[in-house]
């Protein structure tokens, strides 16, 4: 064992808040460059949206090996590495102007930033750091803090394209990451694990073990419909609101950055709540609750006041399924391997993330207008409802050592 402390919670919350609220933030705006690069480039909704689900899909492949990495040598090399591929998939996405490298740049270097700076990669030291029962509580502020990055990050995003262009605004964002993540990275050292005495289960066996249980299959399923629905709406809507009549970008920039505000709340009460009551019955009610959201949306009058109304509730509900997830994956199977398997589990959401924003510009490309994708949307989140319901969090049984 080394003598270097443990981090206490405070600072672990602080740190990882700071990188969260960074890393998720800038990757939340992204959206806002749909617009201006294919205009600058020729390209069509579907190319960008392409790079967009590379960027996805290859976050959620990256996940676990991040997770892996991270449980063994600690979350500050990862959350270092990270900042250092962010800043350079920001460049790339200035710079490049042939699509197909485009898209295989944006997807490996961003993607490969965000296994190495977003939830799955601080949710090891939070359920380390955390006493049980604060544990849930704790996933919550750190999801919060990914909303609060969103609710920042989208208006100073949109001023710094509209001031200063859309590459310049690349280019500081790119200065702005390093800056901010590596001191930050520092206050996330963790000591040595010490290990306990008797047989450990590996990481082959912990993954063999979870892939096995039904439960975790379950989350799996239900975290595929997440990824799909908050990133077609979050790449989506500002360009459905334009094809719409609501021409003033300003409103969904106002729309994007009050579901951020929203889910502050909304993740902050979902870790709270999931303390107290079934997760599984709370994420049920989550999806349950998005869907009627998004279908009173469609049916509503569509006005920028419906779609502030739509923004604010749907923020309640928008990332409030993560600290519910990590808190129902560590019940289970313990802390040791958290930040694997919760890359396991959002490796699902990232594929569903993936589908959700390529379908969005295929079948717009295709057919002129997003209504097929809209019902994929309501029908997905009906069955996400269903899947998570039967879900059992308690700790798996085992012959050799005890959940942590």
């Amino acid at each position: 064992m080394t003598t270097q402390r443990a981090p206490d919670l405070k600072t672990v919350l602080i740190a990882s808040g700071f990188v969260l609220t960074l890393a998720m933030g800038v990757r939340h705006g992204f959206g806002l460059w749909m617009q201006p690069i294919s205009q600058a480039h020729g390209w069509t909704r579907e190319t960008y949206s392409m790079a967009m689900a590379m960027q996805n899909l290859m976050w959620g492949v990256f996940g676990p090996f991040a997770g892996m990495a991270i449980d063994r040598f600690g979350t500050m090399k990862m959350v270092i590495l990270g900042a250092f591929l962010y800043a350079g998939g920001l460049l790339w996405m200035a710079m490049i102007d042939q699509p197909t490298v485009f898209i295989l740049g944006t997807g490996v270097l961003i993607g490969g930033a965000l296994a190495c700076t977003s939830f799955g990669a601080v949710s090891g030291i939070i359920g380390r750091t955390a006493p049980l029962e604060q544990r849930s509580w704790a996933f919550g502020i750190s999801s919060a803090a990914s909303s609060f990055g969103q609710f920042v990050m989208m208006p100073v995003e949109q001023q710094m394209i509209g001031h200063t262009g859309w590459q310049n605004a690349f280019y500081m964002l790119a200065a702005l990451v390093v800056i901010v993540m590596l001191p930050m990275a520092w206050k996330l050292r963790e000591p040595a694990m010490e290990q306990a005495s008797g047989p450990q289960q590996s990481i082959r066996q912990a993954i063999r073990e979870a892939f096995a249980y039904k439960p975790f299959l379950l989350l799996l399923a239900g975290y595929f419909v997440c990824g799909f629905q908050v990133v077609f709406i979050g790449v989506h809507m500002p360009a459905y609101l334009k094809d719409k009549g609501i021409l003033d970008p300003d409103v969904a920039v106002f729309a994007l950055a009050l579901i951020g505000l929203f889910n502050i709340f909304g993740s902050y009460y979902a870790g709270k709540l999931g303390g107290m009551y079934s997760k599984p019955y709370l994420l049920s009610a989550i999806y349950l609750s998005r869907t009627l959201v998004i279908g009173l949306f469609l049916l509503a009058p569509l006005s920028s006041y419906s779609v502030y109304a739509f923004s604010a509730a749907l923020g309640l509900l928008w990332l409030s399924t993560v600290p519910l997830t990590n808190g129902i994956i560590a019940g289970i199977f313990g802390v040791k391997y958290l930040s694997m398997l919760s890359g396991f589990v959002f490796f699902s959401h990232q594929v569903g993330s993936f589908m959700g924003v390529w379908l969005g510009g295929y079948i717009y490309t295709k057919t002129g207008n997003y209504d097929m994708v809209w019902g994929i949307v309501l029908a997905l989140g009906i069955f996400a409802a269903l899947v998570n319901f039967p879900i059992s969090e308690k700790p798996i049984a085992r012959e050799q050592a005890a959940v942590a």
